[in-house]
């Protein structure tokens, strides 16, 4: 099988599941590996951002990080898609809840990813395009978090391409719509798969609430948010035994 070179990818061909768990951490990448995935082979390693591929359940499945931002994961998600091969990507990250209901440690399926980023200019549209997630790959992973019994919510989510806003009333107007928390990968990642003919689905756990103000640890995040990670290994299980791609 021939090597693939991109700019930021370097792998061979076939190097990639249909399905690539992306979280936003590189140490999260390696640390579903190490813990969930059977013979896991490092396969790219440009720039640190640890791309895995190995088996769960007998399922050909990889794992590889997108860094922080829309920029970063519409880079690697669209050279996934793109050269790869590869069908399905599912974002697991952390995410900060912007609703009282909302509570730290929750899961949220993102149905729709609203955003204040440009990216979906470079598209020419007339109008506002409305990322939303695929829709398979979002009953799957609802069904996983019943079977699991976690506290879940579905529904809309912001993209942001701010951290730290100058505006400190910028969420205002995002919660009074309903939407349920902010993180800053999604939005792009549900674009390129559209553009694609691909499939995408952002399962976020709640790290911080912006209403509480209660929050986890880093380490915590990179290590011992694993109900996220079980959901989108078997979303990813259940997509390979229905054949879908």
């Amino acid at each position: 099988m021939s090597m693939v070179t991109t700019p930021h990818i370097n792998a061979e061909a076939d190097a990639f599941g249909k399905t690539v768990l992306m979280p936003g951490d590189p140490l999260r990448s390696q640390f579903i590996a190490q813990n969930y995935l059977e013979n896991a082979v490092l396969v790219n390693n440009i720039r640190g951002i640890q791309g895995y591929t190995g088996t769960y359940k007998g399922t050909k499945v990889s794992v590889m990080a997108s860094g922080m931002g829309m920029p970063t994961i519409g880079i690697y998600s669209y050279e996934l898609f793109a050269f790869f091969n590869v069908e399905n990507i599912i974002r697991i990250g952390s995410t900060g809840a912007m609703q009282e209901q909302v509570k730290v440690r929750d899961i949220v399926i993102g149905m729709g990813a609203c955003t204040n980023s440009n990216y979906a200019s470079q598209y020419g549209l007339a109008g506002t395009f409305a990322p939303i997630a695929s829709y398979r790959l979002m009953r799957e992973a609802i069904a996983q978090a019943e079977q699991i019994g976690v506290s879940y919510h579905v529904g809309n989510i912001l993209s942001s391409d701010t951290f730290y806003s100058d505006n400190k009333n910028a969420n205002e107007g995002w919660q009074k719509m309903g939407v349920l928390c902010v993180e800053m990968e999604a939005a792009a990642l549900y674009m390129n798969a559209a553009r694609c003919g691909k499939n995408a689905l952002a399962i976020l756990t709640v790290s911080d609430s912006l209403v509480t103000g209660e929050e986890t640890t880093a380490q915590e995040r990179q290590n011992s948010f694993t109900q996220m990670m079980e959901i989108a290994l078997n979303t990813a299980l259940s997509l390979e035994s229905d054949k879908i791609e």
